[in-house]
C-alpha cells in the first residue's frame, strides 16, 4: 500500500500495531518514502500470514478490518490518550478511538466559547477516557444510526439512545460540581449523534472526519448558550476532525459561500487559544459574511480550521501538514456534498438530510493558490454539483490576490470617508497604521494601491503574524514596494527605517533562564541596535502600535476577529480621552465587535464596517461563479483579461455608490 504525505512519526510503528492486535505476522517487509521536493510518500510492501499461518484473503472480514484500520492511521495519533489507553489495551478498535477523539474534540469546541475554564480540553478528554462504559454506550449509539450495514437502524438507535439517556442523566460519582460538568459534556455527546445528518464515518478511506449537523442542536443547550452569539439561526453547521486540526463549516442558507480559513497554531497556548473560541469565531464569520451577501444569490458561510503546528520546526513541514489537513477536509467535506439525486452518493454515507447543497468556498488564511486549483479539480473528479464553482480565485477565475478585488472596496470606502474629514487621500498629506501583513491579500493590496494612489501618505505603525513596525517619520516607501505583496513584515530592512523608528519579531526569540525574550531592532541616530524584551514587553508595545499610534486613518486588513471589543476599545483614545484615529475603514471580518465599533463611533470617529467596506471580494467572486456556470474552461480563457477588466470596473463603482 502507499500513503501521500504520511505522518513522519511513529507511522511504522503504528502500522506494525495494527498487524499485532489484529493476530497478523510480517514475514518480511520492504519500504521506501519518496519525495518530490514538497511532499514524501510512502510505499510499502508487506508480507503477511495472520498467527496461525494463515492467508489474510482478500474481501474477509479480516481483510476489511486491516484496510479500515490502515486508513484510520491518518487521523489517529499515537500520542492521544486514546490510543494508548483505550486501542494498545483492547478496549477500543482504532477506528472507535478516532470517533471518540472526535466527540471529545466537538464537545470541547462547542461548549467552551461559552465556558473555556469549565469546559477545558483536558476536561472535556478525561471526560471520556475516565468513564470507558459511556464512552462505549455513546460509540454504539453512533454506530446504530450511521452503520449502513446494520438492517433496522431506527428501532435499534431508539432503544440505544434512551438507555444512554438514563445512564447519562443518572451519572453521579459523589463529586457534585465534576459530575454536572460530565452530565453536561455527555449530553452534548448524546445531542451531536441525535442531530448529526451525515457523516463520513463509515467512507474507509478519509483522513479526516466529517459531520454536518442539524442547528437544532443550538437550542438542545437552552437559550443562555447562544446569547453571545449573533441573532439568527445558521442553516447548517458542519464539524471536521482530522489527525492534527479541528473547524466549523457554518453557513446561513441553502446556497451559500464563503471563505475558508486555516488558523496555524505554533505554541501550545495559540492552540488553546483558537481551539477554544473556533467555534464562535466561525459563527460571527459566517454571519458577516451573510450581511454581505445580502444583494447577491448565495447566503453567506464561513470554514474555519485550527490547526497544530506545535514541534515543526521548519516552513516546509508546516506546509506538508497544512496541505495534508487541507486534503483530508476537502475529501470530507466532498464524501458528505457530493450527492445523487439529492442524496450523498457514497454507500458508506446515511443520509437523514436527503437534498442537494450548493457550498461555495473561497480563498482565506493560509489558501495557497496550488490548493485552490486542486479543489476546483477534486471537486470536479468526484462529481460535486458545483463543479469548479465551488471554488473562487483560481485560473479559470478572478484571483482575489493578483487583482486585488477586495483592497479595491476597502481603499475606495477609506478614500470617500477621508474626504469627509477634508482629506483627499490623492493629494494631501495624512497618517495610516495598518494591521495585516504585506505579503496578504487585503493588507497586502491595500497598502499597494496606497502606495500608487497616496504619494503624501505616511505609513505610522504596521502589523502582522511575523512582525510589527513604528516609524515615526513614516516607513520607507521604496522598503515597503520591495516587499509589498512578496514577503512579510519580517523581511523589511530594519536599516531603512527613520531615527526613533523599531521593529519586533515574533520568530526571534531565545531563552535567558526562565525567561523567554523577544527580538526588537532599534533604528537610532547612529544606527540599528539590537535589544531583547520581555513576553509582556513584547505584546505591550504590540497591542500600542494597533491602538495608541495616533494617526487619521485606521486599515484593519488583517488579525484576528474580535481584536477590538467592549473591554479594550478604549485603548484607541489618549489619556485625555480623544480618539487616536479619526477614520476607521475595516478590511478584515468582524476585527471590532458591534458592541465596540458603536462606543468608538459615539467618541466622533468613523467606522465603515467590514460587511460594507470589503465586499467588493463577495461580488467578484458571484462574477467569477457566474462565469464558471455559463461558460466552458476554453472560453473563459479566451475572454479572460477583457471580462476581468470589466468586473474590476464594476467593483469601483459599486464601491463609491
Amino acid at each position: 500500500f502507499s500513503v501521500g504525505n504520511p505522518h513522519q512519526k511513529d507511522f511504522l510503528t503504528q502500522v506494525s500495531e495494527i498487524f499485532q492486535r489484529l493476530g497478523i505476522g510480517v514475514r518480511r517487509s520492504y519500504c521506501l518514502i519518496i519525495s518530490t521536493g514538497v511532499h514524501p510518500y510512502f510505499l510499502g510492501n508487506f508480507y503477511v500470514l495472520t498467527h496461525d499461518g494463515k492467508l489474510v484473503e482478500k474481501g474477509s472480514d479480516l481483510f476489511r478490518k486491516l484496510q479500515n484500520e490502515l486508513y484510520n492511521t491518518q487521523i489517529l495519533s499515537t500520542s492521544s490518550v486514546s490510543y494508548t489507553d483505550f486501542v494498545t489495551n483492547r478496549i477500543l478498535t482504532g477506528e472507535e478511538a478516532s470517533l471518540t477523539n472526535a466527540f471529545a474534540a466537538f464537545c470541547h469546541t462547542f461548549l467552551a466559547h461559552k465556558e473555556p475554564d469549565r469546559f477545558d480540553e483536558s476536561v472535556v478528554t478525561k471526560a471520556f477516557h475516565s468513564n470507558p462504559d459511556i464512552t462505549l454506550r455513546l460509540i454504539r449509539l453512533f454506530k446504530s444510526r450511521f452503520d449502513p450495514d446494520i438492517p433496522e437502524r431506527e428501532g435499534l438507535y431508539e432503544k440505544e439512545r434512551k438507555e444512554a439517556l438514563e445512564v447519562i442523566e443518572g451519572y453521579n460519582t459523589g463529586h457534585r460540581y465534576l459530575d454536572e460538568v460530565r452530565r453536561t459534556i455527555f449530553r452534548t455527546c448524546l445531542f451531536f449523534i441525535q442531530r448529526t445528518l451525515k457523516t463520513n464515518f463509515f467512507v474507509p478511506e478519509k483522513h479526516a472526519l466529517a459531520f454536518r449537523l442539524d442547528p437544532e442542536i443550538l437550542s438542545d443547550q437552552g437559550p443562555a448558550f447562544a446569547s453571545d452569539l449573533p441573532q439568527g439561526r445558521p442553516f447548517r453547521i458542519t464539524f471536521f476532525f482530522s489527525r492534527h486540526a479541528v473547524g466549523y463549516h457554518i453557513g446561513f442558507s441553502d446556497i451559500a459561500r464563503g471563505g475558508w480559513r486555516t488558523i496555524i497554531c505554533k505554541t501550545p497556548d495559540e492552540c488553546t487559544t483558537n481551539t477554544n473560541s473556533v467555534f464562535k469565531e466561525v459563527y460571527v464569520l459566517a454571519h458577516t459574511q451573510h450581511l454581505k451577501n445580502k444583494d447577491i444569490y448565495e447566503g453567506g458561510s464561513k470554514l474555519t480550521v485550527v490547526m497544530d503546528a506545535v514541534g515543526l520546526d521548519s516552513p516546509a513541514l508546516v506546509t506538508q501538514r497544512l496541505y495534508k489537513v487541507q486534503y483530508g477536509i476537502l475529501n470530507a467535506f466532498l464524501d458528505l456534498f457530493v450527492t445523487e439525486k439529492g442524496r450523498a452518493k457514497h454507500p458508506g454515507v446515511v443520509d437523514y438530510f436527503g437534498e442537494d447543497e450548493p457550498i461555495e468556498l473561497g480563498p482565506d488564511e493560509n489558501m495557497g493558490d496550488a490548493m485552490i486549483e486542486f479543489i476546483a479539480r477534486q471537486s470536479v473528479k468526484r462529481g460535486y454539483i458545483l463543479g469548479i464553482g465551488i471554488m473562487s480565485s483560481k485560473e479559470i477565475g478572478i484571483n482575489h490576490k493578483e487583482y486585488g478585488v477586495t483592497s479595491r472596496g476597502v481603499m475606495k470606502f477609506a478614500e470617500v470617508a477621508m474626504k469627509e474629514i477634508g482629506i483627499d487621500m490623492s493629494r494631501d498629506p495624512f497618517t495610516v497604521r495598518f494591521t495585516g501583513g504585506p505579503n496578504g491579500d487585503v493588507a497586502g493590496n491595500s497598502l499597494r494601491l496606497l502606495l500608487e494612489r497616496c504619494p503624501k501618505a505616511k505609513l505610522l505603525s504596521l502589523v502582522d503574524g511575523t512582525a510589527g513596525l513604528y516609524d515615526p517619520e513614516g516607513a520607507e516607501r521604496a522598503e515597503l514596494r520591495r516587499i509589498v505583496l512578496k514577503q512579510d513584515l519580517d523581511h523589511f530592512r530594519p536599516e531603512a527605517l527613520h531615527p526613533g523608528g523599531f521593529m519586533l519579531f515574533r520568530a526571534d526569540r531565545r531563552q535567558d533562564g526562565l525567561r523567554e525574550l523577544y527580538r526588537k531592532v532599534i533604528r537610532g541616530e547612529k544606527g540599528v541596535e539590537e535589544t531583547w524584551i520581555t513576553v509582556d514587553e513584547f505584546y505591550k508595545e504590540m497591542d500600542e502600535l494597533v491602538f495608541t499610534v495616533s494617526t487619521d486613518l485606521f486599515l484593519p486588513c488583517g488579525g484576528r476577529p474580535e481584536t477590538i471589543d467592549r473591554s479594550n476599545w478604549q485603548k484607541l483614545l489618549d489619556s485625555g480621552g480623544k480618539p487616536t484615529v479619526r477614520v476607521i475603514t475595516e478590511g478584515a471580518n468582524s476585527f471590532i465587535t458591534p458592541v465596540a465599533r458603536s462606543d468608538i463611533q459615539k467618541k466622533g470617529v468613523i467606522v465603515l464596517r467590514d460587511a460594507s467596506a470589503n465586499k467588493c471580494g463577495v461580488i467578484s467572486s458571484s462574477y467569477e461563479i457566474i462565469a464558471n456556470l455559463l461558460m466552458t474552461a476554453r472560453e473563459f480563457l479566451a475572454h479572460k483579461e477583457a471580462y476581468v477588466q470589466d468586473v474590476l470596473a464594476i467593483l469601483e463603482k459599486r464601491a463609491e455608490e
